[in-house]
């Protein structure tokens, strides 16, 4: 009975977590793609602390390439 108990559980859940899941339609993006929800607020400064940080590590994170230590490159 318990086992039963869990397995429509389970099931329960997965049903209700799957019938969030939905497409957007390229229109749509727009109304979701709020400034609130970017990772970083400014882009330009992101770049510039990015570019500082890749030039006195002297190693690349996946941002491109890397300098000297002088940070004028």
């Amino acid at each position: 009975m318990k086992q039963r108990c869990i397995k429509l559980g389970g099931i329960f859940y997965l049903l209700v977590f799957l019938s969030a899941c939905t497409q957007v339609k390229p229109w749509e993006r727009g109304n979701l793609a709020l400034p609130q929800m970017a990772l970083e607020g400014d882009a330009q400064e992101a770049g510039v602390r990015h570019h500082t940080f890749a030039s006195k590590e002297s190693g690349t994170g996946g941002y491109g390439g890397a300098g000297g230590g002088c940070g004028c490159n």
